[in-house]
């Protein structure tokens, strides 16, 4: 077999005439975009979004310049460097067509433990107009129950006291920002494009307190002038996998060290609200609105839901992917009626979107055959992800008078989950969560306490204290207690709804 193209800039018109190649003269593309943190989906995403109006529309000034803030990104960066920054986007349909698409947007990475002060001045520059960040849940140090900002984080207190050499983002958007202005600098719009509720909102509100503990009067200039558009982020992107490195040199002829695969589907709803300019995303498919908040809270509390609905259940079932788990008709009754009966009450008017097929199409992405996410990637950091989107829909649910069973289930697997790490069968779990530690010694207490779990208030706040989902938390998790057959369970929950 011919051995398969390095990928490399010089190498691009060397490939397969069914890959899609940048277009656009890379040497031209200027860095207005800094992002802080390079994983899979910011590469499926907005690397995406904004490779694509770079081949359509020269807009060659919104390159982006990836920066990592921590020593486990120097592999990505060094993978990246070694290629040119090119990387392929791999696209799987559910019918197994494969798509290889080369994206060109990203031009430089940053390693700011090498050097935070050129990450600093990278941010600072006037070639600098946004700085977009997808740094997961976790990353933006807010209290789960409060929403408050944890100053009592060592990292924080790190980065206060020594403000030219933050580990944290705040830390490093604080410094840019105040450098920009003592140089009489426009701003840079703060991009939040993760899975958070009124991420840039939120993203703000993390910002503001963090810059005026630092220096108030910055925080005054901070609030008056930088914006922070909110955003609904959507796109199933898997951990890259040695198959699908595999894939791409045995289908299409091309050696790339760390590929990116993702679903076809793809959406970014944005609030048009920026400091300095914007690239024309729009063109390309995204969709700029007044108000994003109900189309996020309508993908948070269905789509990343409904992911925690499966992950959990289905790991404790034995299932290991999602769409083994999807396919499996108990499972997909149980989403949907979850779905139906649970979340789509407590939702917003979505204009312009039929929730009926969105929440059929949500079924047939999860079922993807090609797509092979993982439970243990779905369940990962599950302590950030759950009181946005489950415990809030279990909240509104507990003051409308609606039901709670379906959620509640999930729960109740979640202290399971974190108790015994093991599946039904005994196979042990793989789990990743910043607060494994605390989830399993609450969950630990179940026996002699009930409620022990529930007592974590940074996560569940007072629903230790509500008597309705106490009393039906207590059933759940005692019947998962005596028996984890978790596929029981849900048949009793669909044969009383």
């Amino acid at each position: 077999m011919k051995k398969p193209t390095q990928l490399k800039q010089e190498n691009l018109a060397l490939l397969a005439d069914n890959i899609v190649v940048p277009t656009y003269d890379r040497s031209r593309v200027k860095a207005g975009i800094v992002h802080v943190g390079v994983g899979g989906f910011h590469r499926s995403h907005e690397a995406y979004y904004t490779d694509a109006l770079m081949n359509e529309n020269d807009a060659l000034e919104w390159g982006i310049c990836g920066v990592g803030l921590r020593e486990a990104d120097r592999r990505m960066r060094d993978t990246l460097q070694e290629q040119d920054f090119l990387y392929t986007l791999i696209v799987k349909h559910p019918d197994g067509k494969v798509e290889s698409r080369v994206i060109g947007s990203i031009v430089d990475f940053m390693l700011s433990v090498d050097d935070p002060m050129a990450v600093i001045d990278k941010m600072a520059s006037e070639e600098t107009k946004i700085v977009s960040l997808t740094i997961t849940e976790g990353g933006y140090n807010f209290h789960p129950a409060t929403g408050e900002f944890m100053f009592d984080n060592p990292d924080v207190q790190h980065d206060l006291e020594n403000p030219d050499n933050p580990k944290l983002v705040f830390g490093y958007l604080t410094a840019a920002l105040k450098k920009r202005r003592a140089a009489g600098l426009p701003p840079f719009t703060v991009q939040s494009c993760d899975n958070v509720q009124h991420n840039g909102d939120m993203t703000k509100k993390m910002l503001l307190a963090f810059a005026g503990k630092q220096d108030a009067e910055l925080a005054e200039w901070i609030e008056a002038n930088v914006c922070f558009p909110n955003a609904m982020v959507d796109r199933i992107t898997p951990v890259t996998s040695p198959a699908d490195t595999e894939l791409l040199a045995a289908d299409f002829g091309l050696s790339d060290a760390w590929p990116c695969t993702c679903e076809p589907f793809c959406q970014w709803v944005i609030e048009d609200h920026f400091s300095n300019g914007r690239p024309a995303w729009e063109k390309v498919g995204a969709q700029f609105v007044p108000d994003v908040t109900p189309y996020e809270k309508m993908k948070i509390r269905l789509l990343n839901a409904g992911h925690s609905v499966l992950g959990l259940l289905g790991s404790i079932h034995g299932h290991e992917t999602i769409d083994g788990t999807v396919t499996d008709p108990l499972f997909a009754s149980y989403l949907r009626a979850f779905m139906d009966i649970e979340a789509t009450p407590v939702l917003d008017e979505v204009e312009g979107i039929d929730l009926d097929a969105y929440k059929d199409s949500l079924i047939d992405r999860f079922g993807n055959p090609n797509i092979k996410d993982s439970l243990a990637r779905i369940c990962l950091e599950s302590s950030a992800k759950l009181p946005k989107f489950l415990i809030a829909t279990i909240n509104e649910n507990l003051s409308t008078g609606g039901s709670i069973e379906y959620a509640t289930l999930v729960i109740a697997a979640w202290c399971f989950y974190s108790d015994k790490g093991l599946s039904r069968h005994g196979v042990e779990l793989d789990i990743v969560d910043e607060m494994k530690d605390e989830l399993h010694q609450a969950a630990r207490g179940t026996e002699a306490d009930i409620l022990s779990f529930l007592r974590l208030e940074p996560i569940f706040g007072d629903l230790a204290g509500n008597a309705q989902f106490a009393a039906r938390y207590t059933e759940q998790v005692k019947a998962l207690y005596e028996d984890p057959n978790i596929a029981r369970l849900m048949k009793n929950i669909l044969a009383g709804s």
